[in-house]
């Protein structure tokens, strides 16, 4: 990994206030240090969202983000293979302690943008770390800022960041996401992402088709084999997905198609579960249709997520006092998915939802992609980056809170298959060990 670091100053009036203090800062006064980097949140924000890129292809926020906390003080590091566009930031304290990673991501949708509001994410998360070696500068332990690429499409950024072993050490891992609603924690679904490759004969289709194989005749018949399993599979299952390959012309008969589809339901065990029905739908399809079919995995599977109750509540408590209204989400409110869910069975993590637009905005929409460009989204963001701030101060000061949450982690077991933990190959540099 090449590494750069900056020794310019990006102390603030209130840096010294706090240095010789031995507790967490307040919410508000971790609110008044963001408030200083506001016009850079939002022009690193603006940036970002100008400038969508997709999945492990993120090189200008990479570049964006890197610049901003290089200057801020923070040693940075990229170029872990196979995630060219991930990096790790770190900011080491003047003693031991803990290792509070804020997670930054910031890859967009095809044809859609940022309309996920991950500019709002890597915005807020290099505020928050700034604002806390900001106003406490003599801080134990480590602050780190982590940048994971490729978190849409099942790209699975945080995955193979925690297969490189990049989250050794980490104590807890904060972020926050965009949202039309406010809410400390949220269930999120397992999901598996595959593509069903079929593959039959070409022929003329008006001359002779009966030479002919179709493979879209194959792919036609697995979705409607889909629908057709929809009413027998438990409520909390998602089934969706696209035609990517559907033939090349209408006078042939196409001789190769191909399904990308999301399986999806509350825990891991259950996903898989639905996998093996959705394999058996496809040999089915291509049975019948004297087709062949291939089913791969297009990613990891994305685990169900175990949000920290105890971190959660702290964030909670710390944006309450800013004015957000915010408490926790219903059980059952429908939900997403997404690769932090892996990092919760290895270590504590929080991933709260902010809201940032009128309520009812869809996500993945050009509504959410024109919210996440305004200025109630960043007003938010700052409000989020301080919540995130004061739990990562907290963590580093107060050594009961982390024994809480290390304890809170270890009394949850796994409700299905848990990730591996162990590293593939080693980066230079994990943000917790020097």
């Amino acid at each position: 990994m090449a590494s750069h670091a900056s020794h310019a100053s990006s102390a603030s009036p209130t840096s010294s206030a706090s240095t010789a203090r031995d507790e967490p800062p307040a919410p508000s006064f971790l609110a008044a240090e963001i408030a200083l980097l506001r016009p850079r949140l939002e022009a690193v924000s603006l940036a970002i969202h100008d400038r969508p890129e997709l999945k492990f292809a993120e090189y200008h926020a990479h570049q964006v983000l890197t610049r901003w906390l290089t200057e801020g003080g923070f040693v940075v590091e990229s170029g872990i293979p196979g995630t060219e566009t991930a990096f790790v930031a770190v900011h080491r304290g003047t003693r031991p302690g803990p290792c509070v990673a804020l997670l930054a991501e910031y890859d967009a949708l095809p044809g859609v943008g940022h309309g996920c509001g991950h500019n709002l994410i890597a915005a807020g998360a290099v505020a928050a770390a700034l604002a806390v070696v900001r106003t406490l500068p003599a801080h134990p332990g480590t602050v780190a800022v982590i940048g994971t690429p490729g978190e849409e499409m099942g790209g699975a950024g945080k995955v193979r960041l925690a297969e490189a072993g990049v989250f050794e050490g980490v104590d807890a891992a904060l972020m926050f996401h965009p949202s039309d609603r406010s809410v400390t924690t949220q269930h999120a679904l397992a999901a598996a992402h595959l593509r069903i490759d079929f593959t039959g004969l070409s022929a003329h289709a008006a001359r002779s088709p009966w030479r002919g194989r179709s493979a879209l005749a194959g792919a036609q018949l697995f979705l409607n084999a889909l629908d057709s399993m929809r009413q027998f599979m438990p409520p909390t299952a998602r089934l969706h997905g696209v035609v990517a390959d559907g033939g090349q012309a209408p006078n042939v008969v196409p001789a190769h198609a191909a399904v990308e589809l999301f399986v999806r339901d509350r825990t891991t065990a259950a996903a898989e579960e639905l996998v093996e029905r959705v394999r058996a739908a496809a040999e089915g399809a291509a049975l019948a249709t004297g087709t062949a079919v291939e089913v791969s995995e297009t990613g990891p599977l994305y685990a169900e997520r175990r949000d920290s109750l105890v971190l959660a509540e702290r964030f909670g408590r710390a944006v309450r006092e800013l004015g957000l209204d915010i408490g926790p989400g219903a059980p059952d409110e429908p939900a997403g998915s997404s690769d932090i869910g892996n990092l919760s069975h290895l270590l504590p993590v929080i991933h709260p939802y902010i809201r940032i637009a009128p309520p009812g905005t869809p996500a993945h929409s050009r509504a959410m992609r024109e919210a996440a460009a305004g200025t109630f989204a960043h007003d938010r963001t700052e409000i989020a980056a301080a919540g995130l701030a004061r739990v990562t101060a907290e963590l580093l000061m107060d050594p009961q809170l982390l024994d809480a949450a290390r304890e809170e982690f270890a009394a949850v077991r796994p409700t299905g298959a848990e990730p591996s933990a162990v590293p593939a190959a080693r980066p230079t540099l994990p943000p917790c060990r020097s």
